[in-house]
């Protein structure tokens, strides 16, 4: 687990900078609180949201790119994977909850 602050915000930013995308913070109508410009790999994350939904944009960006942990560094790599794990065991806990 991660505690959602500034710095594991940055840590995020550094895994997208190793994939080559740059994440940018702007005011916005974002249904989601981020959208993606495909073509140019650029993430905009609405300025005006908490860290906290920052952090769980990023995340949700990074879950549905495809990544190659290879271009990664080992730190991000790993730091990447638990996220992943993190994301994943959210979102069973979510499905789970909507099903009671």
């Amino acid at each position: 687990m991660f505690k959602y602050t500034v710095h594991t915000q940055k840590k995020i930013q550094g895994i997208f900078e190793e994939l080559e995308y740059k994440v940018r913070y702007e005011k916005g109508n974002f249904n989601s609180g981020y959208c993606i410009v495909e073509n140019k790999n650029i993430a905009v994350i609405n300025k005006f949201i908490d860290t906290e939904a920052k952090i769980n944009c990023l995340i949700d960006i990074l879950a549905n790119l495809k990544v190659d942990e290879k271009v990664l560094s080992e730190k991000n790599a790993e730091f990447y994977q638990k996220l992943m794990k993190s994301h994943a065991e959210n979102r069973e806990q979510t499905l789970f909850d909507q099903n009671k």
